[in-house]
């Protein structure tokens, strides 16, 4: 099939006509599904349960079908899309987007690097790297670096005045750079990001955005730029973002499962979300007249009448631009495009709270004028993330409370409809990772990428073990916090640690004694009345009960470098390092190449 006819091809496949089949397939998908499981559920439910018992677990159970029930659908559509198509990209993306890689720039791109109190060593790092890769392409001129700074900190202040001095020193005479720090970080990433806009917005038709962890190579931020350039009513293109290396357990065991995850789970929600895709804030690239022009926040307001900052921003100004015309796309593969993760469990828990409580925030935002329709499907999804949390939590309390006072007799379930609903609960939260992993396992190369067959599998059991320990975890963090804001409680956007750090035995006790307090009350329950049921539970709460060691244990130096020397939940760039990383001088990968220098 020639060039041209493969663009025709890809045109029908993306026309209005055969997205909104594609949409409604999916809706009629997720919304069977779900109402399938809520039938199962009532089957399982006795007729003799009292009334309100019936009503509060269907309710509690339909709260968390939404997240889980997408989550199922975009994980098994993309995993055909993967396992079928010899070219999924085609598929999903429309024809001005399939690009030669080649093309002429003719644009100039801002990059726009948002810090605030960041370790400068590991900014400047990371910048240069980008820098020099830019240089190499020969594209300098259509470039301008911009470091954003809204740190607070003075002492880390002067020091990045003296980086970025040098920074300037060493590089400004080949490539446009600029330092910028704000006295007071209004808005937070979104203030600083429309301060840049304010400043320097009209000089630039596109800005690439990253966060002081992000790291893009020079090709990844060229097929994004050039992408754009190809598709003039495209507004936000975002990257697929994958996770560093590192020598920190708790890191690998994280980003392990998500990267697994957000293969097959990509590209199943770009085939039918389509140009109203994500945007993850970072890693991304938007044409900034529009952006400037349609994608001013709103301001929430508390109950007192002040002014509250929008915490999650990406979505909304994906939303913003998707209402005035422009489409968001999300280019579905991993293409050098890399974040740093959190290294322990309490900093995992700092940052996903930040995006509970920013989430929660668009409870207010339902209404905005003239938002498509998939927009605002868009904010309830985004809403019942979170919220159904506290619905799980929920339901294994009231399950358990249960089962310990009546058994699994046929006075509150029918038992095979229990057993399945279980099954089939478990096997639709995890499918996304079931489904990335089957698709590294079903293709040689991707298997020989992760270290070979053997050793991908044996991770596979390390993180689903670790996956069900920690998504418990999880939800009673959302839970208690959410209760927290209801109750007047404070969240906001606090400086996130990078580094690896040993959690104690104290400040693990502090933060997770809740945990394990419900989850041995849990265990106990079950025990002493049905101890045949006992395992059952814990598949559900047993994180909860050593929530105190997993802290403890994934963030021991120990831990991470017994992992690194033995390939436990290595990544594919620490089996096989690209020289795009080399400049970062990351420490699983120095240590790997140590290790492999003393094999020899």
């Amino acid at each position: 099939m020639s060039w041209n006819q493969n663009l025709n091809t890809s045109a029908k496949t993306h026309s209005k006509h055969a997205i909104a089949l594609r949409r409604i397939l999916f809706f009629v998908l997720a919304l069977g599904s779900g109402c399938w499981l809520l039938w199962v559920t009532h089957q399982m439910l006795s007729g003799q349960t009292s009334f309100a018992i019936h009503v509060l677990f269907l309710a509690l159970f339909s709260i968390t079908l939404p997240w889980m029930v997408i989550g199922f659908w975009n994980a098994l559509i993309g995993l055909l899309l993967c396992q079928l198509s010899k070219n999924p990209l085609r598929i999903v993306l429309p024809a001005q987007m399939q690009i030669q890689n080649n093309e002429a720039l003719h644009s100039n791109c801002a990059i726009l690097l948002c810090i605030r109190n960041e370790e400068t060593r590991r900014v400047v790092c990371n910048a240069e790297a980008i820098i020099g890769g830019l240089l190499k392409e020969g594209v300098d001129s259509h470039f301008h670096f911009f470091i954003l700074s809204d740190t607070n900190d003075a002492a880390i202040a002067e020091q990045e005045q003296l980086a970025f001095l040098e920074l300037q020193q060493k590089w400004g005479a080949q490539f446009a750079i600029t330092y910028r720090r704000r006295e007071s970080n209004a808005g937070y990433k979104a203030g600083n990001i429309a301060d840049f806009c304010k400043q320097w917005g009209a000089q630039f038709q596109f800005a690439i955005t990253l966060d002081a962890d992000s790291y893009m190579t020079s090709s990844a931020i060229l097929r994004l730029v050039r992408m754009m350039q190809a598709s003039p009513t495209l507004g936000i293109l975002q990257g697929l973002v994958i996770g560093l290396p590192s020598t920190s357990a708790f890191t690998r065991l994280f980003q392990y499962g998500m990267r697994l995850g957000m293969r097959s789970y990509t590209m199943g929600s770009a085939w039918w979300q389509a140009d109203c895709g994500p945007y993850w804030g970072h890693n991304a690239i938007i044409r900034l007249q529009p952006f400037i022009e349609h994608c001013q926040l709103p301001i929430l307001r508390t109950r007192s009448g002040q002014n509250r900052p929008i915490l999650s921003h990406d979505l909304l100004e994906a939303l913003l631009m998707r209402r005035a015309g422009y489409a968001v796309r999300v280019y579905p593969q991993e293409d050098q495009n890399w974040e740093e993760n959190p290294p322990t469990l309490p900093e995992y828990i700092r940052r996903d709270l930040r995006w509970c409580e920013g989430n929660l925030q668009y409870i207010h935002l339902l209404t905005l004028p003239k938002l498509k329709l998939i927009s605002r499907f868009q904010l309830l999804l985004a809403i019942f993330m979170f919220l159904g949390s506290p619905a799980w939590i929920g339901l294994i309390t009231l399950t358990t409370v249960a089962v310990g006072l009546n058994g699994f007799s046929s006075t509150i379930v029918h038992n095979p409809y229990f057993y399945a609903l279980i099954s089939i609960a478990l096997l639709m939260w995890y499918l996304p990772k079931i489904a990335g992993a089957l698709d590294v396992l079903l293709r040689k190369n991707e298997s020989r990428r992760f270290g070979g067959r053997l050793i991908f599998s044996i991770n596979i059991i390390l993180e689903t073990l670790f996956a069900l320990l920690m998504t418990p975890i999880a939800w009673l963090n959302h839970t208690l916090f959410i209760i927290s804001l209801m109750l007047g409680g404070k969240g906001g956007w606090s400086t996130q640690s990078r580094d690896a750090q040993r959690i104690h035995l104290g400040e693990a006790v502090r933060q997770f004694w809740p945990h394990t307090l419900l989850g041995l009350a849990l265990a106990a329950v079950l025990l002493s009345t049905q101890p045949q049921a006992l395992p059952y539970g814990l598949l559900f709460f047993g994180g909860l009960i050593v929530a105190i060691p997993l802290a403890i244990f994934t963030s021991q130096p120990g831990t991470g470098y017994f992992m690194v020397r033995n390939r436990l939940l290595s990544l594919p760039e620490e089996i096989h390092p690209p020289s795009a990383l080399a400049p970062l001088q990351l420490n699983a990968l120095q240590m790997q190449a140590h290790l492999n220098l003393k094999k020899t």
